[in-house]
């Protein structure tokens, strides 16, 4: 009888059942709730089955998949990855950096951490590779000629990033640090890959919640935008017709992704793996000579990374983190984001149309931030309800494409100021 309690308390059913076992229970039910929306109701089911998989893993306790200290303090703990002992200094170091309590109390001078399957994969998170192979396969799907067409729009997706700025401001005065500020501005970018890469290097101990909200925001685009935009824009300017874009040329699509890598690395350093990577994609696209190489980006490559990506990320959601008051300003604030993105967008557009000859409709403004093609797709409907003649996919293509660079270039700020 002795053997089989021994072996029960050894279990993850004791330890759920014990007082810090609650929590994690809470965040097991969490997980399910995701898989349901994921399988049952189709939302943003590629990346949300595998996060909501990992957050169940890493509340599996006992499973030890995922070990939150070996990533303590914002830095991989390499020694403790490669088996040293935890040491009474190391404790205080982490203690006095504002580790949470809860990541160390389970620890003990002398335990040895055997690093899980999630602690390995999440190195690629970590290390900020993934964010940037997924932008290596984006640039491979997308085509820069609209932008190339009408540069205006370069500065309508330039304009959607004010939603970053003012969510920084707006988190600086609730309390947050520089660095968790710029973490949850980023998802006004509505762009998943960057937000990731931002917070894994600025804040990670808010990754799981940030990854969610940047996901979660960017299905409800059409849910979210097209309130903001009938609210800001009137009826006559929804009724705008645009006329048909030029056409690019082979060389100007081969030319534009090297002169964008060459420019932005030299004015924002920290933003040129984001950026090297979604051109390399695109140059590969456009380049004609390397179809195996664009194929192999834009499908095997970009699905094998997304998996990689959300198992991991969702393994971050440990309840000590996610369970919190901050979570829930993060989701908000996070709403706030993405609403000054578009507004951004669609109000440069107005100021824009008091200048022109030729007026745009400002509906392709709120295009600017970063969720392609979806929030194009918004403009586009949203145009065709007030005039069945519109015809502003096209269009808003351009700020759209603009809103990926454009983000990507506000990370860089970010990290550059507060890294």
């Amino acid at each position: 009888m002795q053997a089989i309690f021994d072996f029960f308390t050894q279990t993850g059913f004791y330890r759920l059942l014990q007082p810090g076992g609650r929590m994690s229970l809470v965040m097991i039910t969490i997980a399910f709730i995701l898989l349901y929306l994921a399988i049952g109701r189709s939302f943003e089911p590629l990346l949300l089955i595998p996060s909501a998989f990992g957050m169940l893993c890493t509340n599996l306790l006992g499973a030890d998949m995922f070990h939150e200290v070996l990533f303590a303090g914002g830095h991989v703990q390499w020694d403790l990855l490669h088996g040293a002992p935890v040491t009474a200094q190391w404790l205080t170091k982490m203690a006095d950096a504002g580790v949470a309590e809860a990541v160390l109390r389970p620890l003990a001078e002398g335990d040895v951490i055997t690093a899980g399957l999630l602690d390995y994969l999440y190195l690629g998170v970590k290390l900020g590779i993934y964010p940037c192979l997924i932008f290596m396969g984006v640039g491979a799907m997308t085509d820069f000629g609209p932008l190339i067409a009408n540069p205006k729009s370069l500065l309508l997706g330039a304009a959607a990033q004010f939603g970053i700025f003012m969510t920084f401001v707006g988190t600086r005065l609730m309390g947050f640090s520089p660095t968790q500020a710029s973490s949850i501005g980023i998802i006004g970018g509505a762009d998943g890959p960057t937000a990731i890469f931002v917070t894994s290097h600025l804040a990670p101990d808010l990754l799981g919640p940030i990854a969610v909200a940047a996901y979660s925001y960017m299905a409800l685009v059409p849910v979210i935008q097209p309130p903001i935009m009938k609210l800001l824009t009137t009826k006559e300017e929804r009724m705008i017709e645009m006329r048909p874009l030029r056409g690019v040329t082979k060389k100007e699509k081969i030319v534009f992704p090297i002169m964008i890598t060459v420019f932005v690395a030299l004015l924002v350093p920290s933003a040129a793996p984001l950026v090297a990577s979604l051109m390399l994609g695109n140059l590969v696209k456009e380049s004609g000579v390397a179809d195996r190489l664009c194929k192999t980006m834009s499908n095997e490559l970009m699905n094998i990374v997304t998996i990689f990506l959300g198992f991991t990320v969702g393994a971050t959601a440990t309840s000590t983190t996610f369970l919190s008051i901050r979570t829930i300003e993060i989701m908000l604030m996070g709403v706030v984001a993405f609403g000054f993105g578009t507004a951004g967008g669609l109000m440069l557009a107005r100021f824009m149309n008091l200048f022109l000859k030729e007026k745009i409709n400002p509906l392709i403004g709120s295009a600017g931030v970063s969720a392609v093609p979806m929030a194009a797709r918004v403009s586009q409907v949203v145009g065709q309800k007030e005039n069945p003649g519109n015809f502003l996919l096209m269009h808003a293509m351009g700020p759209n494409v603009a809103g990926v660079i454009g983000s990507a270039i506000a990370a860089g700020v970010l990290m550059a100021l507060f890294g």
